[in-house]
């Protein structure tokens, strides 16, 4: 009965257009952020390392390198904050979580691209 009743609740927070993307991919994340009175989109981009959770709480970390340094950050899908994900690149892993990337550096942290047809 409880989780019927979160369900319901968590219903009106879905977002209809979901991005359809899965770890390894790289993607663009459309960010909205507020600067004053302003708002403006920012890219965050880079490849797609973890995905946890479920309904309202789902969410991805995107990794990529920026002055050398490892940056991840993580985004709820659903989050009203995000206006879009667009996948720039596919890739072929065989984990769930790609949390060894973060020991690899240069060309070690190159995924192989998934074939479309």
């Amino acid at each position: 009965m409880n989780q019927k009743l979160m369900d319901l609740v968590e219903q009106s927070n879905l977002k209809e257009d979901k991005p359809q993307f899965e770890v390894g991919d790289t993607v663009d994340v459309h960010v909205r952020i507020l600067e004053g009175e302003k708002e403006r989109i920012q890219v965050f981009s880079g490849v797609v390392i973890a995905m946890s959770g479920s309904g309202t709480r789902e969410m991805f970390t995107v990794r990529r390198i920026v002055a050398g340094e490892g940056v991840e950050r993580k985004f709820a899908v659903h989050s009203p904050r995000i206006a879009k994900v667009e996948v720039t690149r596919s890739s072929y892993v065989r984990r769930a979580k790609l949390y060894f990337l973060r020991d690899r550096v240069g060309k070690a942290t190159r995924l192989k691209e998934r074939r479309t047809s």
